[in-house]
């Protein structure tokens, strides 16, 4: 159907063409020419995109302002995410060692959303990054659910490169270095993976669970490895297995009373450099016979402290026994008010139990002074920490995929979100921010540290308070404001001309 001559003839812009269109072909369209091509000789126009239409005899051209839902986000979140990836660098390099850059940086990007936005799921993870300075700073990352949820089912069963990043990481633990392992519990419920199961702990919630061996490197401080196992596993039975899986050959193992060294004996004696610590129940016949409660020191430079030392010759095991009158003052003190609640206590009983109240019992394959031993296993308690905030400050307390290859693959994005929150720990401690905030509070003032865009299309802080911008400083986030000038007392000198 030709197109009417009052219509060709509305004044339009140059290079364009008229295009019909509509059922009935009434309506008219504007395209722009933006070429020609040759066609057995003849040259024919490229026509490119609509420009505008013709409204009752008169051109209308597209408006070129977009809407607001397709208009570039101009107020990011740039505190918190800055602040992780100048901590974090190294993780991405790392990554990139192993897997190829656009999976690294997939990695790498979960991992920091999920240590700035605690509880944040697979299907919010999208709308971080773009609400985030992340999108800047590593650009066009393709987070969106159904990417992310094939991804980590995809990570996990690639599982031998998460052993090979392991490994990587466990080559820089020095045979000096205090290796503490502990195991916590996930929450999962799905019916679809072998790794969800009843623990003993679950029973009593009535939900399943998963079990999470790692290992923390104090002299680093921050965890170097972690496994998933079964929640129904003996942690007893699945030590020598997580030592072998992560092959960790030198080092200081400082246990709790899950881990006993008889629990991965051969596996010790295969790696002479690796030495265990770890505690034993109180009710063990050796300590009888090695008369192990019978305190013969004082431990210098803690008080109220004693202890005893043995050597064992048929095992070549050392014994080191520990007893802290407060501790034990404290015991004491619980066993009683429970003895009231019960309505059983004894004074027979009583005697008996005060012999173990505030004591402790490590063993040992190293010949130390009891001093440097104490202190060693008291950094063990330092492992808890990792437990808390795994669990709560990172809030990974429950696991939101249904299958062991997606929940190994998740895991692995929680432990390197491990690391960084252990780094920010870290840093908010050295520049002396912890002592007089906390963990939390500190997070929130990153996210009020925002970045605008303005027109030159240049980014930059939002206005803060003083004290907000000074602890941006001492973060290395932003520079220290320049000093003015100091002026002269008195009239300045007139310049001769």
């Amino acid at each position: 159907m030709p197109i009417p001559k009052e219509i060709l003839n509305v004044e339009r812009p140059k290079n364009t063409n008229v295009i019909c269109y509509g059922k009935n072909k009434d309506k008219f369209a504007v395209r722009e020419r933006i070429g020609c091509k040759n066609v057995n000789g003849r040259h024919l126009p490229i026509n490119g995109a609509v420009i505008g239409h013709i409204v009752n005899f008169k051109y209308v051209p597209i408006s070129t302002i977009p809407t607001v839902s397709k208009s570039p986000i101009d107020l990011l979140k740039w505190g918190a995410v800055q602040l992780c990836d100048n901590l974090a660098k190294d993780l991405l390099d790392e990554l990139k060692k192993v897997y190829n850059d656009s999976d690294a940086l997939k990695i790498y990007l979960i991992a920091i959303l999920r240590t700035c936005d605690t509880g944040i799921t697979n299907y919010e993870l999208k709308q971080a990054y773009e609400e985030s300075f992340l999108s800047i700073l590593h650009p066009n990352a393709s987070l969106s659910k159904n990417t992310i949820t094939t991804f980590l089912k995809d990570l996990g069963k690639a599982s031998s490169k998460i052993k090979e990043f392991m490994t990587e990481r466990i080559k820089k633990v020095d045979i000096k270095d205090n290796i503490l392992i502990d195991g916590t519990l996930k929450s999962n419920d799905s019916q679809v993976n072998t790794l969800s199961d009843f623990s003993r702990k679950s029973i009593t919630k009535g939900t399943k669970d998963i079990s999470l061996i790692h290992a923390f490197d104090l002299e680093m401080y921050e965890p170097i490895c972690s496994s998933c196992y079964p929640g129904n596993a003996l942690e007893y039975n699945i030590y020598q297995s997580f030592l072998e899986t992560n092959n960790l050959s030198k080092g200081i193992i400082v246990t709790d009373k899950g881990f006993p060294a008889v629990a991965a004996e051969s596996y010790f004696k295969k790696n002479p450099d690796l030495h265990f610590l770890n505690p034993v129940k109180r009710n063990r016949k050796f300590i009888t016979t090695f008369k192990l409660y019978d305190f013969t020191h004082t431990l210098t430079g803690y008080e109220g402290i004693t202890y005893t030392k043995y050597h064992d010759p048929e095992t070549n095991k050392y014994y080191y026994s520990y007893r802290d009158v407060k501790k034990a003052s404290i015991e004491e003190s619980d066993w009683l008010k429970q003895a009231v609640k019960k309505k059983n206590y004894s004074l027979k009983t009583l005697e008996k139990k005060r012999r173990y109240f505030g004591t402790i019992v490590l063993e040992s394959d190293l010949d130390l002074d009891p001093v440097v031993i104490y202190k060693m296993y008291m950094t063990r308690w330092e492992i808890e920490v990792v437990a808390k905030y795994y669990k709560n400050t990172c809030d990974f307390d429950e696991t939101r995929v249904h299958n062991d290859y997606s929940v190994i693959g998740s895991e692995f994005c929680n432990f390197l979100a491990t690391i960084i929150t252990f780094r920010l720990i870290k840093k908010f401690d050295q520049v002396g921010l912890l002592k007089n905030s906390n963990y939390g509070k500190i997070m929130k003032l990153l996210d009020r540290a925002m970045k605008v865009r303005d027109k030159k299309d240049q980014w930059k802080l939002v206005n803060l308070n003083k004290g907000e911008l000074e602890k941006l400083v001492q973060l290395s986030l932003i520079p220290s404001p320049s000093k003015p000038g100091e002026r002269k007392v008195g009239r300045p000198k007139k310049v001769e001309i």
